[in-house]
């Protein structure tokens, strides 16, 4: 997994009321995850669709927990279902959050055309990533320190 923690861009801050109207405090931080997939995730095949399902559960595990601990400290905390771009702990905007504009706005990656949409061009993992977003309205000190303190704590469980 790669995650990158960023200040909300200027779209983000322009159309948060869309994307969260329940949120009485603004957007103050992003966070990007990206997890490498076993294979080009443009295919349209049941392997494929496996391969979403496990790596969004796999967010939305990790997601939980990163809100779960914002919240805790008094701070807005929410994710963004890949599969739908719909807030999953608050109410629905009428705006769905484009991952993949995300991504290259925050990171500047590559997009490619895939029939209606655009996926994510990695530069190690090519098509094989999968996107994520997680916003918070803690300042970006606080996310980093949040969201790496789980990631060691995932990794010393599994190393």
């Amino acid at each position: 997994m790669q995650y990158s923690v960023h200040p909300p861009s200027e779209y983000i801050c322009q159309h948060s009321e869309k994307l969260l109207p329940e949120w009485s405090n603004p957007i103050r931080s992003i966070v990007v995850v990206l997890q490498p997939a076993d294979r080009e995730l443009t295919e349209r095949c049941w392997e494929t669709d496996l391969q979403k399902q496990v790596l969004r559960s796999q967010f939305l595990e990790f997601g939980f927990k990163v809100a779960k601990l914002l919240r805790q400290q008094g701070h807005l905390a929410e994710l963004f279902d890949p599969k739908t771009g719909l807030p999953i702990l608050s109410g629905a905007g009428s705006l769905r959050l484009d991952d993949v504009a995300v991504v290259r706005s925050t990171l500047g990656y590559e997009i490619a055309p895939v029939g209606n949409c655009f996926t994510i061009v990695h530069p190690i993992w090519g098509g094989a990533v999968y996107p994520s977003i997680l916003m918070s309205s803690a300042d970006s000190i606080l996310v980093e320190a949040a969201v790496a303190g789980l990631v060691e704590c995932h990794q010393a469980l599994s190393g």
